[in-house]
């Protein structure tokens, strides 16, 4: 009899000890598989940080001063900045809306657009999608494509424009401008069309 209970006891300590074995197996090699799937997306992330913006803004208003006078009001739903880029830039992906300012901080010109991408070292802006732009004297501009060249001062596009005056419209394709879009030559003209009163 105590040789059976013996032999039970035994069974039973080595089937306790082998099974805490084994669930101490499974729990350490858990624990690497996790640690190594973890660090290898955490390399992968940070592997390309020019493809990463280091600024995300949502809902975001800002205003630009020149010499302590507010000249600019920039509103968009999403802005991102990518300095880590090899040229690096700026992207308004959901539009964005311009306002310039005059000495009495009133709006006098505003452009808006369903993109916006921004080349910081070229100062250069490319506007797409719905471009709309009012100049200072009330003109409407509308092209599907709008290149702004800060250092340059010019503003320009190589697509379909109409101009909207108080008098006329005009159509064609092709512009170029001062960035005050107030002298402006039509590229390729298609029409001039009087405003009937």
């Amino acid at each position: 009899m105590f040789d059976y209970q013996l032999k039970r006891f035994i069974n039973i300590f080595l089937i306790k000890r082998i099974t805490r074995v084994v669930l101490l197996m499974v729990l350490c090699i858990g624990i690497i598989a996790c640690q190594k799937q973890e660090m290898r997306h955490r390399a992968d992330a940070i592997m390309d940080r020019s493809q990463i913006p280091v600024l995300e803004g949502n809902e975001v208003t800002t205003l630009i001063s020149d010499s302590g006078i507010t000249r600019y009001r920039i509103t968009t739903k999403k802005w991102l900045v990518f300095d880590k880029a090899d040229t690096p830039y700026w992207e308004f992906p959901e539009g964005i809306y311009l306002e310039k300012f005059n000495m009495d901080l009133e709006a006098d010109a505003t452009v808006e657009a369903d993109y916006a991408y921004y080349n910081e070292p070229a100062q250069r802006w490319t506007l797409q999608g719905n471009v709309q732009a009012i100049n200072l004297e009330g003109e409407r501009f509308e092209t599907p494509l709008l290149y702004w060249d800060q250092k340059s001062g010019s503003v320009y596009s190589d697509s379909s424009i109409v101009i909207t005056r108080e008098t006329s419209i005009i159509q064609g394709v092709g512009f170029q401008s001062n960035q005050e879009m107030t002298k402006y030559t039509i590229l390729r003209p298609t029409g001039v069309f009087p405003i009937k009163e």
